[in-house]
C-alpha cells in the first residue's frame, strides 16, 4: 500500500530487532539514490543516496554523468544520514575512534555527516569516481572539514587492503554492486580494528512520491515501476564478475564475516506535499531515468502515464501538481569486531 504522503514526519521510527534484514528496497536512494543494473540506480535510496560507486562493468551507469543528481538525493536525506552517523558513535562508546572508512562515498554528503559525528577522527572518502571524488573535496572545504577529510580512489573490494584499517567502516549501497557479496562483506570485516563497527547501508523500502491513483492511466503505476526495477536489478546482478546469489539476511551475512551483530535501524525521510521546488525537481528527475531505463519494460498505456507526469506544461505533470512528495525508508546494519 502506497504510504499516505501527508503523513506525521519522522526521521527514525523505533530501532527494529537486531535480526531485520529489511527489504532490497531497489527502487528508492541516492537512495537506490539509489541500482546500478539500471539507469534509475541514481534513483535508488540507496547510491543512493551517498554515492555507493564501485567501479564500472557492462550494466553499470555512467556515474560521473550521474554527479549532480547523486548529490542532490544525498542532500535531501542529510537528516537521516547525520542521525545515522549519531546513533553509530553511541554504539562505538568509549573506543577511540581516529579513522573512519566511508566505502563508496559519492559526492561526499555522508562523509561529512560522519565526519562532524567523529570529530577526533580522520574520516576518508573512497570511490573510483574522480568527479565524485572532487565534489567531495570541495564539500569538505565547504563545511571547513579538508584537514581531517582525505579521498582515495579505488576499486572494491580489491582495493580495500591498500586503504588501511578504521575503527568504522560505513558503506552505502556498495554490497550489492559486488558479485560475491559474502565475500565481500568479509573483506570489509578485516579491515576493521578491533571493536570497530561496520556499518552497511542496504536495503529498506522503495521510495514513494505519488498516490496510488492520480488519476491518469491505471491506478498502482509505481508498484508496476518497482516490479519492473526489480527484474531489472537481478539483472544486473546476473551479470557481475563472480556473481554468486546470496541470501540477502545482512544480519546474518555480517557474522558469517566473523563479526558480532549489533543492531540495524531503519530510517523514513519524510518529504511531504507540496514538495519544495529542489526535490520537485529531483523527482521528476527519477522519473525521466526510470522512464528511459524501462521503456522496454512497461505497458504503452504506462509509458504514456510517464509522458504526462514529465510534461513540465501540464498540471498533471510533476512540477505543478500539488500532491508530489518524498518518502523512503533506509535500513543500516552494524557488526562489531570483537
Amino acid at each position: 500500500m502506497t504510504p499516505h504522503p501527508h503523513g506525521p514526519r519522522h526521521t527514525a521510527p523505533p530501532t527494529p530487532p537486531a535480526g531485520h534484514a529489511g527489504h532490497a528496497g531497489h527502487a528508492g536512494d541516492a537512495g537506490h539514490t539509489a541500482h546500478a543494473g539500471h539507469a534509475a540506480h541514481a534513483a535508488h535510496g540507496g547510491h543512493t543516496a551517498t554515492g555507493g560507486h564501485t567501479g564500472s562493468t557492462g550494466t553499470e551507469p555512467d556515474w560521473d554523468a550521474l554527479a549532480v543528481h547523486l548529490e542532490r538525493e544525498a542532500e535531501l536525506k542529510v537528516p537521516f544520514l547525520e542521525e545515522a552517523a549519531a546513533w553509530l558513535h553511541d554504539l562505538l562508546g568509549p573506543l577511540d575512534v581516529t579513522r573512519v572508512l566511508d566505502l563508496g562515498s559519492g559526492p561526499g554528503v555522508t562523509t561529512v555527516a560522519l565526519a562532524h559525528a567523529f570529530p577526533g577522527a580522520e574520516t576518508v572518502a573512497v570511490d573510483s569516481s574522480a568527479a565524485l571524488l572532487e565534489r567531495a573535496r570541495a564539500r569538505s572545504e565547504r563545511e571547513g572539514l579538508a584537514a581531517r577529510i582525505t579521498t582515495r580512489a579505488a576499486e572494491l573490494p580489491a582495493g580495500l587492503p591498500d586503504l588501511g584499517s578504521a575503527e568504522l567502516i560505513w558503506t552505502s549501497n556498495v554490497v550489492h554492486h559486488l558479485g560475491d557479496q559474502r565475500a565481500a562483506l568479509e573483506t570489509f570485516a578485516a579491515a576493521l580494528r578491533p571493536g570497530g563497527v561496520l556499518a552497511v547501508r542496504e536495503g529498506g523500502l522503495p521510495t514513494r512520491f505519488l498516490p496510488r491513483d492520480i488519476g491518469v492511466g491505471r491506478p498502482g503505476l509505481q508498484a508496476r515501476l518497482d516490479a519492473a526495477e526489480e527484474d531489472r536489478f537481478s539483472a544486473m546482478r546476473a551479470e557481475l564478475p563472480d556473481h554468486t546469489r546470496t541470501v540477502e539476511d545482512w544480519p546474518a551475512l555480517l557474522v558469517a564475516a566473523g563479526l558480532a551483530p549489533t543492531g540495524s535501524r531503519t530510517f523514513l525521510t519524510d518529504l511531504s506535499a507540496p514538495l519544495d521546488p529542489v526535490a520537485r525537481a529531483h523527482v521528476r528527475a527519477r522519473v525521466e531515468r526510470l522512464r528511459e531505463s524501462l521503456a522496454d519494460d512497461l505497458s504503452a498505456e504506462d509509458l504514456a502515464t510517464l509522458d504526462t507526469l514529465l510534461d513540465d506544461g501540464s498540471a498533471e505533470g510533476l512540477l505543478r501538481r500539488p500532491d508530489v512528495f518524498f518518502l523512503t525508508a533506509t535500513t543500516v546494519h552494524t557488526a562489531v569486531r570483537t
